[in-house]
Order: C-alpha cells, then structure tokens, then sequence
C-alpha cells in the first residue's frame, strides 16, 4: 500500500549528495535556514522521498521533500 512509509538507505547515497541534505536545511521552529540536521533518515511515503533528521540547533524535526529536481 502507497500509504504505509518504507524506510530507503541513506547512506547508500554519495557523500556529496549526504552533507548537501544534512547541511542545507529548513527548521520551521527556528525559522533559520541551514542549521544542518543529525539522525538522517530517509523514506518513502506516497511516492514521494523525504530525507528527516533532526535540527541542529532546537532539535526538532527537519524535513526535506525531494521532487524531480533532487534526482
């Protein structure tokens, strides 16, 4: 069922395409953007990939949709 989330590897992308997600990112608590995030992890819901960590500074819950342009 498309409605369930599937978890994908992370890691299995470049390390490039790894620091890029972690290292630019939104956190809609602080408002600020590239904080970085730690604990990627990236799944699949709905068709769509999302790569979700948490923020570097709050802690909260940074999340990265990725459309055709990511890939």
């Amino acid at each position: 069922m498309q409605d369930e989330r599937t978890e994908r590897d992370f890691t299995a992308r470049s390390e490039e395409d790894q620091q890029a997600f972690i290292e630019q990112t939104w956190c809609d608590q602080c408002q600020q953007e590239n904080l970085g995030m730690g604990n990627p992890r990236e799944y699949l819901l709905k068709g769509i990939v999302f790569i979700e960590g948490d923020c570097n500074r709050c802690g909260g819950v940074v999340l990265t949709e990725l459309t055709e342009d990511d890939f």
